[in-house]
């Protein structure tokens, strides 16, 4: 019988190794596009950077460390110049799809950094595996911009998986509405009109702000922004600024807020500070062919009608009246109900030549008044609503 030569007795010694297996080696060099690792086998195992990684212009050398052992895949047991190719992403891919198909299965939350953001959506990878988020499901909103995603972590569920096809879709926006549906019940369950509740301006229009009070959005609309007149909130709201509002109303999951709060009503004191015989001062704040509204102060306009304005006849304010001009007028009638006030400048002007009695003083109010201010008003109303 003969003997073995060292040769063969050492290539017995060698485990043998089929293409697709799995197998344990340690590393024994790293460049920074290959690492060569020692198998067992008679010849040393070679991964590249693209089947380590599918991140582009990865350097191995920040990654792997010679003495590291690691498990990795055959794929291919001869490359034609005698050297054994090893891949360790497809079998983290391998892997990755079982992690991937447990977590549709168990509807897991997965939690993963956006890698690219796509003209259609987003790109995930967990476990060496692609996932795409479309952009319907980034959000329970419209998202004009994803860019703000990218490098970010966020959680998803699985929605789709299909390994055949390679398809793997994720959903976050499942999770955004039922996160909103939960804090939305939290916040129903402690809130009440009349409360004065903290919320961050979500949204401004020409209308109103919407304002995030957590899990639902209310209505701060134009005519509950302030006492006083506001024209434009785009002037005085930021998207997300913090103000204290006080719910005005619940309907359903309809809020409605308000700004005017009873403390600082300019009506509060109103009856005392413009009671009928006073004299005040105020500034032209609109305009109209019938009169002239005057802000006596944030709040609180007055109405002085064009027959109050002079002694004389005038066809429209605007012939001796400007926007801003003061104007110092004579309270004839206050309505406190109605919140109502009218002035009149003809009643400063009536002649000091000679004494007046009282009855021929209540006479030349009764003309004063002699105005329909509920008809004025309300006329001024529908035009402002138009």
């Amino acid at each position: 019988m003969s003997e073995l030569t060292f040769e063969q007795m050492l290539e017995e010694s060698l485990k043998t190794i089929h293409t697709g297996e799995v197998i344990e080696g340690t590393i024994i060099d790293v460049k920074p596009d290959e690492a060569i690792l020692n198998i067992g086998y008679k010849s040393d195992g070679i991964l590249t950077r693209n089947e380590y990684t599918n991140e582009p212009n990865v350097d191995l050398t920040t990654l792997l460390n010679p003495g590291d052992k690691m498990e990795v895949k055959v794929l291919k047991v001869n490359d034609g110049e005698g050297q054994v190719l090893l891949t360790y992403k497809r079998l983290a891919a391998d892997r990755g799809n079982k992690r991937i198909e447990e977590a549709f299965n168990n509807r897991e939350v997965l939690t993963a950094k956006v890698t690219q953001v796509l003209d259609g959506g987003l790109s995930v990878v967990v476990d060496e595996v692609r996932i795409f988020i479309p952009a319907s499901l980034v959000s329970d909103v419209y998202e004009k911009d994803l860019n703000k995603y990218a490098g970010q972590d966020i959680e998803f569920v699985i929605s789709e998986y299909n390994p055949k096809r390679r398809r793997y879709i994720g959903d976050r926006k499942q999770l955004i509405v039922a996160k909103k549906a939960e804090m939305q019940k939290e916040l129903f369950a402690r809130i009440s009109v009349g409360d004065v509740v903290e919320g961050t301006v979500k949204n401004v229009t020409d209308f109103g702000a919407f304002i995030d009070l957590g899990g639902v959005d209310g209505l701060l609309h134009i005519s509950e922004m302030s006492w006083g007149r506001v024209e434009n909130p785009k002037k005085v709201f930021k998207v997300g600024e913090t103000l204290k509002v006080l719910i005005k109303d619940i309907d359903g999951t309809k809020v409605a807020l308000s700004l005017k709060f009873d403390d600082s009503n300019p009506w509060k004191n109103a009856a005392t500070k413009y009671a009928v015989g006073r004299e005040v001062t105020g500034k032209v704040a609109r305009m109209t062919d019938f009169g002239a509204f005057i802000e006596l102060e944030p709040g609180i306009d007055a109405l002085l009608h064009v027959s109050q304005i002079a002694k004389e006849h005038i066809e429209k304010p605007s012939d001796v009246l400007t926007v801003g001009q003061e104007v110092t007028a004579k309270v004839v009638d206050f309505n406190e109900e109605g919140k109502k006030i009218s002035l009149s400048i003809k009643a400063l002007l009536v002649p000091e030549t000679r004494e007046t009695s009282s009855e021929e003083v209540k006479e030349d109010d009764s003309d004063v008044v002699s105005v329909d201010i509920d008809a004025v008003i309300a006329k001024q109303e529908a035009e402002d609503a138009e």
